[in-house]
């Protein structure tokens, strides 16, 4: 977990940078200097080009990390490896898929601009400008994933979540002072995202012996593995038609039932939820080569505590990072600009918060499913949160709005890991549930209830004394009373690195 922890630490700041460009992004460049129409422009196509590559890659972003180490081999002569041709086969099953499907775009170019024309007449000018945007996201991804395995994450992780966001940062304000036009802002889109793939695979070549040629005969001498290969793609390519849909079925049937505005309101709400789990996804980048090795070599104990100490750590930041917001909601949309209006998804953050509390922190629980050889059950499972999302969001949303939309959220993905926790029990025999985790619940419960009866009985101070008081009488004695207890070993440890005072009197 040394290893882990080091590099996942790393990239959450990273990550976490790149939500505050985001931030800036959002509230004081595009609402300031672009016309709505001009944001969703850019936003579909962002959007069009992410719904295009989760299916056109064919699930090679996962199956690089499920069978990278049936390809990595010690050389016994060399202090080096032999991936016998695994990078090229990363290459030409995703530019397959490409071609598949820009097949299938190209053939729905009329049945989609009649549908968008009337609304979105310049989503259709640029409808083919898509297909480079998502070429070069693709093989961003590709890249990087490919520098993951090698548990090399810092680099990739920053040139996602800084570069490309700069680089928008950069173009939309070229286009705000008007140095380009809108087909030059468009081209730039693309260009910040080509420039994020060369950057990625220069890394790549430069940390390892990187090959571009395939190695035919491993492949004949291991027919059982790509059979594997080949029915894990497909089972991949299924899933995703699920698994890419469900984050955005609340948004669709919000926009359905409710209007654009409330839909506004809670993209607002999502975008605060989202950081709950941003640890997440550097800690289960940078575990899960481990967790699939784990699995190829049947170790069931390090499987087990792999699981425990990255769900218990995850599980301890989210709630941390989960309180921290809650305190600060009032001061939160206070500063907001027109805050007044986007405080009505007050609710809704607090309901989606908890929701990605759960992602965050079983999340690498569904991975331990994916790469094990139950996989197949993952997309029932997903197509069932598929299923289950739709049901609850139309039931919810009509009653409740934006309120609703957050309940049948955490409703979802509640079920869903309670099935995805007890299938894996039975079938690993791993559980990610600790004693740590019955601890940090303690600690928080603690927390939202004296911030309850401060908000109660406390007389009304200046917002942002209320704020900064309360995150200090409640936050730091929850980080000190952890650490003492001993919730997270592997924090701990990380912890004594940059507090040397805190070694001695652990």
């Amino acid at each position: 977990m040394g290893v882990i922890a080091k590099q996942s630490i790393r990239g959450t700041v990273i990550t976490y940078a790149g939500v505050f460009v985001g931030f800036l992004t959002t509230f004081f460049v595009l609402t300031r200097f672009l016309t709505a129409e001009e944001i969703g422009l850019a936003r579909v196509l962002i959007d069009a080009a992410t719904l295009f590559i989760a299916l056109a890659q064919l699930g090679t972003t996962t199956s690089i990390i499920r069978f990278y180490p049936y390809f990595n081999e010690q050389d016994t002569d060399e202090d080096e490896t032999d991936e016998h041709g695994f990078f090229f086969w990363t290459i030409l099953v995703p530019l397959l898929g490409f071609a598949l499907f820009t097949g299938l775009f190209c053939a729905l170019h009329g049945p989609l601009s009649a549908y968008f024309g009337e609304k979105s007449e310049l989503f259709v000018k640029y409808y083919y400008m898509v297909l480079p945007l998502a070429f070069f996201m693709l093989y961003q991804n590709i890249f990087e994933t490919n520098a993951i395995v090698r548990m090399r994450i810092v680099f990739p992780r920053a040139v996602r979540e800084l570069f490309v966001r700069i680089g928008l940062l950069t173009v939309y304000l070229l286009y705000a002072f008007r140095y380009i036009d809108l087909d030059g802002f468009v081209i730039s889109l693309c260009v910040v995202y080509a420039l994020a793939m060369i950057a990625n695979i220069i890394y790549l070549f430069s940390i390892g012996r990187i090959s571009l040629r395939p190695d035919l005969g491993f492949l004949r001498s291991h027919p059982e593995l790509v059979r594997q290969y080949l029915t894990y793609t497909l089972f991949l390519l299924l899933s995703s038609l699920a698994t890419v849909l469900a984050p955005y079925l609340s948004s669709f049937i919000l926009t359905a039932r409710q209007g654009l505005s409330q839909t506004g309101i809670f993209a607002i709400a999502t975008y605060v939820a989202y950081m709950v789990s941003i640890p997440s996804r550097s800690v289960n980048s940078i575990a899960s080569p481990q967790l699939a090795a784990a699995l190829k070599n049947n170790n069931r104990a390090e499987l087990s505590t792999l699981t425990k100490q990255v769900s218990n750590n995850l599980f301890l930041i989210g709630v941390v990072i989960l309180l921290v917001i809650y305190i600060n909601l009032d001061l939160f949309f206070h500063i907001l600009p027109q805050g007044e209006v986007y405080a009505a998804g007050k609710k809704a953050v607090i309901l989606l918060m908890l929701a990605q509390l759960l992602i965050a922190t079983f999340s690498f629980s569904t991975i331990t499913l994916n790469y094990s050889r139950h996989y197949y059950l993952s997309l029932i499972y997903s197509l069932l949160l598929t299923l289950g999302a739709i049901a609850l969001n139309n039931y919810f949303i009509p009653l409740w709005g934006l309120t609703g939309a957050g309940a049948a959220s955490l409703l979802a993905y509640l079920a869903y890991y309670i099935i995805i926790l007890c299938t894996i029990a039975i079938t690993t025999h791993t559980t990610p549930l600790s004693v740590g985790m019955l601890k940090t619940v303690l600690l928080g419960s603690v927390v939202v209830g004296s911030n309850w009866l401060w908000s109660r009985f406390m007389p009304p101070l200046n917002i942002w004394w209320d704020a900064i008081l309360r995150t200090i009488i409640f936050i730091i004695p929850l980080l000190v009373i952890a650490c003492v207890w001993q919730i997270s070993p592997d924090l701990n440890r990380e912890l004594t690195r940059y507090l040397p005072r805190f070694k001695r009197h652990s």
